[in-house]
């Protein structure tokens, strides 16, 4: 199969160039500051498992391990930082025993990769210290938020992080990085129109719509995404129930023969009819709630426009049925293959695999060049870019693997796992329903209740804490003492994370501990009923 010269070439030889970053002008290796933090590094290291290169590996992990470093003076995406860095890092973490990595004592509730991602994901933190809640779109890793910041941040960039911060929260026992996602993600549902739809940009000090346009595609993409991936790790019908409201509003105002065109997010008024190469992960997210007629419909859809072209423009006019004028490129972009894998994974229909023989012969063909595969400039004449994007080694290669290799442990179906003892018990690992985040890092739900004792006792000190502080107040109210001011307080408002809102979240969040008899079972909760060939069944299925 064609698809086989696409891994070693791909990978091996494009990875081997960025460990040291492009040259510079001269043709030495440049400053690495200049490389930030080994991107593609860190992007493309779970790839190397899925497609079997365990000792790459491992070599890459030591690489990390040495050489990176977020204490630098850089001006960071807070979304894509989050995505490809935090993310990548996590599910690396996840993977490392897997691939053979000499893990430490207390795995996964501890280990080097995960205190890198820790580590990135503080430097985000300063972003989110908004009124809103919402974060910039951009951070400085070592000075925070330049106090010129632009506040318009789109609605992807605020509602991208619950999959990877609740994960660092369940790990670490810290529960900041799940706290500030989910406020994000709420300002986000409070900020909605009145017919339910979002825009694709606002301005985070004061939540006013800077762009009003709503669709699924660019800016906004990611955000019902989480919705979804965020109640399937979580379990969390909360987070599931808003994103079958925003799908409802988007059914009635956005989808024209199974089609979705961009809208006035407050009159429903089409303002462009266009399809967007990223609103493709759109049929896989309809496959994993369940909806695969629909799902099905739209795939083929966006498979027509692969067909007229080799690839997905970045932009394409529904109604003439051509490109719009300078959005012809295509840079291997995943999300028309993401979809494909789920509903293969779904329904097994080889049309689907129909799609991922033509990606093969598209990419080898087309973008292959000396040591790697190139962005496509222009898909009406081929010509070529300077530039391999990182989600394509992250993103559109582990795809393509997968929809062929139905064997791979990725697509595991609970038949097998790992029983790993940690410092808070026995922990089941490597059971499969892997949840992969926007960038294509799977995440093992299963890791989240690894360290679920660590996060106990965090609620159990904030109980005491706040017993201790009323029984503060309810004695000075008793003895009437007259004070200049009163007993001291945590800090409440926007942007604390110990406003009474707050506390009350983290109580509804709080485990529970129930009492089950014995040779019996729990009811299942609406998440259980779920990754049965990649779909989500819901309790009124």
């Amino acid at each position: 199969m064609p698809f086989r010269l696409l891994v070693p070439f791909g990978l091996l030889c494009a990875l081997l160039p960025l460990h040291h970053g492009a040259p510079g002008p001269d043709g030495t290796a440049p400053d690495p500051a200049h490389y930030s933090f080994s991107l593609t590094l860190i992007d493309a290291l779970d790839t190397l498992l899925i497609l079997g290169n365990v000792s790459e590996f491992q070599r890459v992990v030591e690489v990390l391990q040495d050489n990176v470093d977020f204490d630098i003076d850089v001006n960071a995406s807070v979304f894509e930082t989050n995505i490809r860095v935090v993310g990548g890092l996590l599910s690396a973490h996840l993977l490392s025993k897997r691939a053979g990595v000499e893990v430490e004592a207390g795995w996964p509730c501890s280990g080097p990769l995960l205190r890198m991602a820790e580590e990135a994901a503080r430097k985000l933190l300063p972003a989110f210290q908004t009124p809103t809640g919402m974060p910039y779109g951009t951070v400085n890793l070592l000075h925070g938020v330049n106090p010129g910041e632009t506040p318009v941040t789109c609605t992807a960039g605020i509602g991208t992080f619950i999959v990877e911060f609740a994960t660092l929260s369940s790990l670490t026992g810290d529960p900041v990085f799940e706290d500030v996602a989910r406020v994000a993600l709420m300002r986000l549902w409070e900020s909605r129109s009145d017919i339910g739809l979002v825009g694709n940009h606002i301005d985070v000090l004061t939540g006013k719509w800077v762009a009003q346009d709503a669709g699924i595609g660019a800016g906004v993409d990611s955000y019902f995404e989480y919705l979804v991936k965020g109640a399937i790790l979580l379990q969390d019908k909360k987070l599931m129930a808003m994103f079958l409201e925003y799908n409802k509003a988007i059914r009635n105002y956005t989808r024209f023969d199974d089609w979705y065109l961009w809208v006035q997010m407050y009159k429903g008024t089409v303002s462009m009819p266009v399809f967007q190469s990223l609103e493709a992960y759109w049929p896989g997210l309809q496959t994993l709630i369940g909806d695969i007629d629909n799902a099905m419909r739209t795939f083929l859809n966006y498979y027509t426009v692969w067909k007229q072209f080799g690839g997905l423009p970045e932009f394409y006019n529904i109604p003439q049925g051509y490109t719009v004028e300078k959005r012809e490129g295509y840079p291997l972009r995943p999300e028309l293959i993401e979809s494909a894998m789920y509903l293969y994974r779904a329904t097994g229909d080889p049309t689907l695999l129909e799609l991922g023989r033509d990606a093969v012969e598209s990419i080898e063909k087309i973008s292959k060049v000396e040591c790697g595969f190139a962005t496509i400039k222009d898909l009406r004449d081929h010509k070529l870019d300077n530039r391999m994007e990182s989600f394509f080694l992250a993103e559109t290669v582990k795809y393509l693997y997968l929809l062929f290799d139905p064997t791979n442990f990725i697509h595991n179906n609970g038949s097998t796992f790992d029983a790993v003892i940690t410092p808070y018990g026995e922990c089941i690992l490597g059971a499969g329903g892997y949840i992969f985040n926007t960038e294509a890092h799977p995440i093992d739900p299963a890791a989240l209740h690894c360290c679920r004792r660590l996060k106990e006792e965090q609620w159990e000190v904030e109980d005491l804490m706040r017993e201790f502080y009323s029984l503060k107040r309810n004695r000075s109210r008793f003895q009437k003492k007259t004070m200049s001011s009163g007993p001291w307080e945590p800090p409440t408002g926007p942007g604390t994370l110990s406003s009474p809102e707050n506390y009350d979240r983290a109580r509804e969040k709080k485990p529970t501990k129930q009492k089950i008899s014995l040779l019996s079972c729990p009811s299942q909760p609406f998440t259980s009923k779920l990754a049965l060939l990649g779909q989500v069944f819901l309790d009124s299925s």
